[in-house]
């Protein structure tokens, strides 16, 4: 149990800047680690959730009310899976050999690429957040645990592309026979909510997901020979954004 539990505390402490009591990260710590993961996405959709039907409900003016969603998810995170999508935008900008884009990912210099992919990163959240509706906030704030179940799967599944870093470390340490089989039930369990809630938008949802992690997939192979924290942090990124603006404009398209 306390193994569990120390679980839990390395998976909040790594993956989101929520305060938790302070436990050794050995490797028998971090078994479970990935599968308290996607219970950060819990944090941010419920949050999301919330404050999106708050707001709905007091009328806040509508750029308070889109700045704040699109920043709920930065504020529990810290910014640790944008940063990954900035250092991804740098290493394939530079259509360098795998080896020179692998340094570029490790390079904590913000290149050009990483500037403008940011900028435009949050203008499209800006615009797909100024359109959310009511109907889309409950499978949106589900998205956020997809995003993060299909992450902590490839992890233990995917190839890694270097035998060190924050990947490699949480992948030696877990249990993947374990991790892959919480992994499948709650993927199981997020798609059973979103066809309850709204099987037209869970279903949509759900397909936009899986083709990212397929492309997701095939570009890190393709170009980077495996995953890495970084590329993890991209996927998770794009994933998140594009199960909302899919969302969004799947209410638009079936009003």
């Amino acid at each position: 149990m306390k193994k569990i539990y120390n679980s839990f505390l390395i998976a909040f402490s790594m993956f989101s800047k929520i305060p938790m009591p302070q436990c050794e990260w050995t490797e028998k710590n971090m078994a479970y680690a990935m599968c308290f993961f996607p219970w950060v996405g819990a944090v941010i959709g419920a949050l999301t959730w919330a404050f999106g039907m708050f707001g709905m409900k007091i009328g806040l003016t509508e750029v308070f009310y889109t700045v704040i969603l699109v920043l709920i998810p930065w504020l529990i995170t810290g910014g640790i899976h944008l940063d990954g999508l900035l250092d991804t935008a740098d290493a394939m900008s530079s259509y360098q050999e795998r080896e020179r884009r692998l340094e570029i990912l490790k390079d904590s210099n913000s290149g050009a690429f990483a500037v403008i992919t940011c900028v435009v990163y949050f203008m499209f959240y800006y615009g797909v957040y100024s359109q959310v509706s009511a109907r889309a906030l409950p499978i949106i704030g589900l998205s956020f645990i997809l995003s993060r179940t299909l992450s902590a799967l490839a992890i233990v599944t995917f190839p890694k592309a270097k035998k060190t870093g924050s990947v490699s470390a949480m992948a030696q340490g877990a249990q993947d026979k374990q991790v892959k089989t919480i992994m499948i039930l709650y993927l199981i369990l997020i798609f059973a909510g979103m066809i309850v809630i709204d099987w037209k938008l869970g279903i949509v949802c759900h397909g936009t997901a899986w083709i990212i992690y397929g492309l997701y997939y095939k570009k890190s192979m393709k170009y980077f020979g495996g995953t890495t924290g970084d590329l993890a942090g991209c996927f998770l990124s794009v994933c998140e954004l594009m199960m909302a603006c899919v969302t969004v404009l799947s209410v638009l398209v079936l009003s």
